[in-house]
């Protein structure tokens, strides 16, 4: 049931994604005056479809069919994808019926290198307008809430945190000069903005300014190797989520939303603290103090071999927040905020990759990552499904824009290069380009499902 559900929901956040991003190539086109031959949903066989001229029918159309101006709209045998054929455009349906006749008004080809253009970048746009709507619906119906705090409660050992030198009870005052007021602010500031460039971070500890410096391209290559940040904010409660009863918790009567509070008399302030502390006494006897509504209750337990004691944790901030609400233009505008970030955030990654602070094998992901991510956050509630499907919509727009034969950045350096020496690329190098991007992207898209299964 569980794989059927990931199917599913991974079937519509592509189908979303695709249809999006095909109807921007399509409406473009059609306004800039080109006829769109098909708009498929999915790659290869066509299953049925519709278009004016033959109505709806089954199975792929006669090799001499001619839509006459109308769109074929159809459902191609894999949900992998999809496309629209633009007529007098060589496309990935490597279509050469043109080449023996004079280009037409309607076609691609005898259009002006902005309509050109404006038809490519279609799908691009329309994946940003769909993040950015995505993005506002989400803050219009639910707001933000921050942590009014930017006081580290803990800090992990063997942590990015504590290589830069934080420590427990530091208050962040500043990033880069840049004034931070809640823990968000400094998460952001500290991890995913300006990434890879030298932080430096002012802080107040025990009444005395210090000013510490962290390594960008350091906190990345940590990052990548799966070194844990380690930090938490103040004003944590770390509390249980599931108990299994034949374990050490289950046998010493712990029960699910109890709070820990400390083990062997050290206070607990994170999640990882407590993961941490049960690692280090595997087999070994320690003393347990958790809190059920107002009553503390304390036990002698024994981890496990393994360094566990069978009980599923997680941790909630107590502290002050700041809920914001917001207008309905307000929500607009820090939707477009958001969009830019995450296109920020992307395209940062892919700098990363390129030099090498970020390893390419451990942070691409295909379609069976995409379908966990998918049906992960469908889980968590329609809001989460939303948000993930504006991320993967401004993911499908960066790596679309890239200039690579085959995807519309590709077509459009071609545009851009016929515009500077005012004359087409010959048909044969045209083919032969979309062909060699083609298989690339065939072995890049195996490599990364190969990826998938090893992970």
């Amino acid at each position: 049931m569980n794989t059927l559900m990931t199917i599913i929901y991974f079937i519509i956040a592509i189908g979303i994604l695709v249809l999006i991003h095909e109807f921007g190539h399509f409406i473009l086109a059609r306004l800039s005056g080109m006829r769109a031959e098909v708009f498929a949903f999915g790659m290869g066989y066509r299953l049925f479809g519709w278009n004016k001229k033959s109505g709806f029918t089954f199975g792929s159309l006669p090799d001499d069919f001619d839509g006459e101006g109308h769109t074929d709209y159809r459902l191609a045998a894999f949900p992998i994808g999809g496309y629209v054929k633009i007529a007098g455009m060589v496309d990935e349906s490597m279509d050469t019926s043109m080449k023996n006749t004079p280009p037409q008004p309607w076609e691609f080809r005898s259009k002006n290198a902005f309509q050109k253009a404006l038809a490519i970048s279609g799908g691009v746009v329309m994946n940003i307008i769909l993040a950015i709507i995505l993005f506002s619906f989400i803050i219009q119906i639910q707001g933000r809430d921050f942590k009014a705090t930017t006081t580290i409660g803990s800090v992990a050992e063997h942590s990015i945190a504590k290589d830069i030198g934080l420590k427990p009870g530091d208050k962040i005052i500043s990033i880069n000069s840049r004034e931070i007021k809640t823990w968000e602010q400094l998460f952001m500031s500290l991890y995913l903005e300006d990434m890879g460039t030298k932080k430096e971070v002012k802080l107040n500890r025990n009444g005395e300014t210090i000013v510490l410096s962290a390594d960008g391209n350091k906190i990345i290559r940590d990052l990548t190797k799966k070194k844990p940040f380690g930090i938490s904010p103040e004003n944590v409660r770390v509390f249980i989520t599931a108990v299994q009863t034949l374990k050490p918790a289950g046998k010493i009567g712990m029960k699910e939303n109890d709070s820990i509070v400390s083990v062997n008399n050290q206070i607990i302030l994170s999640a990882k603290d407590f993961q941490n502390v049960i690692g280090r006494h595997k087999e070994k006897p320690i003393l347990l103090t958790w809190k059920r509504g107002s009553a503390i209750h304390s036990d002698s337990i024994t981890p496990t071999s393994d360094g566990i004691i069978g009980v599923g944790i997680s941790e909630t901030y107590t502290g002050k927040t700041i809920h914001e609400d917001y207008d309905f233009f307000t929500a607009i505008a820090l939707g477009a905020k958001e969009t830019y970030n995450t296109t920020e955030m992307i395209i940062g990654s892919f700098a990363q990759m390129i030099s090498g602070n970020v390893s390419f094998t451990q942070n691409v992901g295909g379609p069976i990552a995409i379908a966990k991510m998918a049906s992960q956050q469908a889980e968590r509630g329609v809001l989460n499904f939303l948000n993930f499907l504006a991320l993967m919509s401004v993911m499908l727009a960066v790596v679309n824009i890239l200039p690579f034969p085959a995807l519309d950045g590709g077509h459009l350096v071609i545009i851009i290069i016929e515009a500077i020496f005012r004359r087409e690329i010959p048909l044969k190098a045209k083919m032969g380009i979309q062909q060699a991007g083609m298989v690339i992207l065939l072995a890049f898209m195996a490599f990364v499902i190969y990826l998938d299964i090893m992970r």
